[in-house]
């Protein structure tokens, strides 16, 4: 605890020492990537859909969660590479080191949450006692990011491929789930859609947050079982193997 700890403070002031934005380059990102898909469905470029609020908020909220997992995912699999010189020099937990790198991912996305709601006052979206839960229903998607991260910052310590796909792989993730627009209703997508338990982890925590409820309860429940495995999964071949990495 005490070096994840120590950890997390150095490379949060790594990150934002030397930059000129400082801590709201994390607000700037999101609103950019939003202002891009508001032009283009403003301009007729791109269809979109209709969501059942502003799309601006919903295209934030989306997105907001969606960075938890794709940045998260991103910066555990760069982490042990990061130190490698630490790593192999010093016997220490390298759980630490992953964690560490997603809990900069996690303040991250505390501002970028604060920001969704500020948009909701500004369009007077009224708040529900529901997201109280909000953080419960957070927790499958961090699940599944530290998992897959774990498993992700071995393969990278190992075969530096992984870490120069990831980025590319991360971005088509997004577009193939809806994240910046509505779920498709019919065709092969809504049901590569159906199928794709990342939607139900963005989507879930997105609904609450805006509308007080869940609206497909099952698939969220069904997706929190597979983060749920990938984490154990991915934690205890972490655990087994960490002594290696070396």
């Amino acid at each position: 605890r005490w070096l994840f700890v120590q950890l997390f403070k150095r490379d949060l002031l790594v990150a934002y020492k030397q930059s000129i934005t400082g801590i709201a380059s994390a607000v700037i990102t999101p609103l950019t990537m939003v202002g891009t898909f508001v032009f283009l469905r403003h301009s007729g470029i791109f269809a979109l859909g209709d969501v059942d609020v502003p799309y601006p908020l919903y295209a934030l909220v989306g997105f907001t969660f969606w960075q938890l997992f794709g940045s998260g995912l991103i910066a555990a699999s760069s982490s042990i590479v990061k130190v490698g010189a630490m790593v192999g020099k010093i016997s220490f937990s390298r759980k630490a080191i992953v964690l560490a790198s997603i809990g900069q991912t996690l303040v991250a996305f505390c501002i970028q949450l604060l920001s969704s709601i500020a948009m909701m006052l500004y369009y007077k979206i009224d708040f529900h006692a529901s997201i109280l839960f909000l953080p419960l229903v957070v927790l499958p998607l961090a699940f599944l990011t530290i998992g897959a991260g774990m498993v992700l910052a071995l393969l990278n310590s190992i075969v530096r491929d992984v870490g120069y796909f990831l980025q590319t792989c991360v971005t088509f993730l997004m577009f193939l789930t809806p994240v910046l627009y509505a779920k498709p209703q019919v065709g092969i997508f809504a049901t590569i859609t159906d199928m794709n338990p990342l939607f139900y982890l963005v989507q879930a925590p997105r609904e609450l947050l805006i509308s007080g409820r869940i609206d497909s309860p099952v698939g969220f429940f069904a997706s929190t079982l597979v983060a749920c495995a990938v984490f154990v999964v991915g934690v205890a071949f972490f655990h087994i193997t960490e002594a290696r990495i070396a």
